[in-house]
């Protein structure tokens, strides 16, 4: 396989800080390669230095000769007064500046170097390319092709330059976190396109069904070095628990022997000129693997949320439009919600889906009253306790430290069961290490920015989390800690995501927003509701009544056509609905006297046996309820 890059001992610092130290991989032809890290250890600067756009301070970058390069930056700058489609003539790559080049002929007299130029147009298949630009803006949901700049949101900006990319279909594809800001359909979009490109592929993204489908290499970077595994994200989760396993075994072993060479070294100094001078230089880096630390989110962090009572809220027929200022497009508004009502659990965990532009945002915005509805209302309970997490992110001081921006809010951290965590303690369970908390806010990364974002939502201890985009610009070491943390938390939520993985892992409930009001309430995680999807897709069409007249008197009319429930079905139905709300129960019952802290060992077991049970049971009860409600 040929090799199309080669990193060489690349050392990067900024200040006195080191982000990577001799740094070495390769990427083969037709590899597709992740790159994962915490927020903060130098994703994107690594990215910046391989697209040429920044320097190392050491080392060499070496690409194979004659390779197109496409860099999808994570944060995208264009001259905000040209037009979309402009935009995707900018960039001076090799097809747009042969199609100037033919323009710049043809309106020269003689038309010098014609046939050259035209040989070159049909080889790079520049005459489709603005075609090409339609197509791929229009998967991405961008339609007004001369629309300025200026007037896109930060997100469409991004989808912009994204298509971009793909548009000059470049030999070896970088991609900074390509998934933020599409929506699911696009994701599973740009999933099938770079499935089937034959492209060579590296990329940052927190997507981790994003990674597990496209990539077959992954590259983690840790500790200033690479660590790279051959395979998806399923296999570099397995292998990197065992390099960890192995690297503590190591470190273990070190202490033990260190003790025993820290003692020789320390017996007659004066005569420590005849011992052997390898053995001395053996203690040096014996000394240096001892030291070292593996730094693991080992602990789930369970806080005390404040207390919520049985009313959360109710949306009571609730309507939202928006008037639409578009000049090429006949309607006249956008409908977010329509007559809207619901009333929302105890405990409910529900997950927000839909296109872009369907109103998502809108709905969390009217339920926190940031946005008044047309008509209807919001009906909150008493002792509903809001934190929320939004989309735009925080407005921080910039310089002020970590710590104090955090101490800010509160000192200490309820746990309780008359536990507590300091506000230093609690930013290390989000991967803020001493040393960082002490460094200014200016000085921190988006990512980190988001992370410490998230911290001061949850410091202020509500019983009801409204996460708006939690994934974007988080890396997936947070993600892992919030998880646990959601999976743990006693209280309401409500999560407004793109990403697949994230919403399976924590939501039992979906609200799909389809657009123009249309609203489907769907009672599972993100894969239950694409699964019962694909099912529906697959029903046949229902036989029409004119179809039915031609058919011959001997055919019988098809089974589905007027499928109603039976009586036996009916009263199954009435007692699933029991069963759920029994088996829900018992579920919060068990996990409440799990994390209590006051039950006996043998309690614990009894409850931990019972508990896997209990959700296959709910699971199975759960599908065929989902089922009978189809013909109900």
């Amino acid at each position: 396989m040929v090799s199309y890059l080669q990193v060489q001992n690349l050392t990067r610092r900024v200040g006195d800080r080191t982000l990577f130290q001799n740094l070495s991989f390769s990427i083969a032809e037709r590899q597709k390669v992740g790159l994962i890290a915490q927020n903060g250890t130098g994703k994107s600067t690594l990215l910046n230095i391989l697209a040429g756009k920044d320097t190392a301070d050491e080392g060499n970058v070496i690409y194979h000769n004659d390779l197109r390069i496409g860099y999808l930056e994570q944060a995208p700058h264009y001259p905000m007064d040209m037009t979309v489609l402009e935009a995707c003539f900018w960039h001076g790559n090799e097809t747009t500046n042969l199609i100037r080049e033919y323009e710049h002929c043809m309106a020269t007299p003689g038309n010098p170097g014609l046939q050259e130029i035209l040989d070159k147009m049909d080889h790079q298949k520049a005459w489709d390319y603005e075609n090409r630009s339609k197509t791929i803006l229009s998967k991405l949901s961008i339609t007004e092709f001369h629309k300025p700049l200026c007037q896109l949101s930060g997100g469409q900006l991004k989808r912009v330059a994204l298509a971009n990319v793909l548009i000059l279909e470049p030999d070896f594809l970088i991609l900074d976190e390509p998934t933020n800001h599409l929506d699911i359909q696009m994701i599973e979009w740009l999933e099938g396109y770079l499935n089937r490109s034959n492209i060579t592929l590296l990329m940052v993204t927190h997507d981790r069904y994003f990674l597990d489908n496209i990539c077959s290499v992954i590259l983690e970077l840790d500790d200033e070095t690479v660590y790279t595994y051959r395979g998806n994200y399923s296999y570099y989760l397995e292998k990197r628990q065992e390099r960890i396993d192995v690297a503590r075994s190591e470190i273990t072993r070190a202490n033990n022997l260190y003790r025993t060479e820290l003692d020789w070294m320390r017996r007659q100094p004066q005569a420590r000129g005849h011992k052997a001078r390898y053995r001395e230089e053996a203690f040096y880096e014996l000394e240096k693997v001892a030291k070292k630390r593996i730094e693991e989110q080992q602990v789930r962090l369970e806080m005390k949320s404040a207390y919520i009572g049985s009313k959360i809220f109710e949306a009571e027929y609730v309507s939202k439009k928006f008037p639409l200022k578009d000049p090429t497009s006949t309607a006249t508004e956008k409908v977010i919600l329509k007559d809207f009502y619901y009333n929302f659990s105890r405990y409910e965990k529900m997950g927000i889906v839909g296109g872009n532009g369907t109103g998502k945002s809108t709905f969390v915005k009217m339920l926190l009253g940031e946005v008044k509805p047309d008509s209807g209302r919001f009906v909150i309970g008493e002792t509903v306790k809001f934190g929320y997490y939004s989309q735009d992110g925080m407005q921080f001081d910039e310089q002020m430290k970590v710590i104090d921006a955090v101490r800010r809010i509160a000192e200490f951290v309820d746990l309780g069961g008359g536990r507590h965590l300091s506000a230093m303690q609690f930013l290390q369970h989000f991967m803020f290490t001493p040393l960082q908390q002490q460094n200014y806010i200016y000085k921190l990364s988006g990512g980190e920015k988001r992370r410490l974002h998230l911290c001061t939502v949850l410091m202020q201890n509500p019983n009801f989390l409204v996460l708006d985009e939690p994934t974007n610009d988080l890396d997936i070491v947070t993600l892992q800690i919030l998880e646990q943390y959601l999976q743990d938390f006693h209280g309401c939520v409500i999560v407004v995501s793109h990403d697949r993985y994230f919403m399976d892992k924590v939501v039992d409930h979906l609200l799909v927003f389809n657009g123009e009001g249309d609203i489907k309430d769907f009672p599972g995680n993100y894969s239950q509701y694409r699964e019962w999807e694909k099912l529906e897709e697959r029903k046949p069409e229902p036989v029409s009544k004119t179809s039915q007249a031609a058919a011959p008197s001997k055919a019988k009319p098809r089974d589905d056509q007027k499928r109603k429930l039976t009586f036996k079905e009916k009263q199954e139905f009435a007692q699933l609905e029991q069963d759920i709300e029994r088996l829900e129960a018992e579920k919060t019952q068990i996990e409440s006297s799990l994390s209590s802290g006051t039950i006996s060992v043998d309690k614990i077991t009894e409850l931990s046996k019972r508990l896997p049970k209990l959700m296959e049971e709910l699971d199975e009860k759960s599908m065929r309820w989902l089922e009978l409600s189809e013909w109900a």
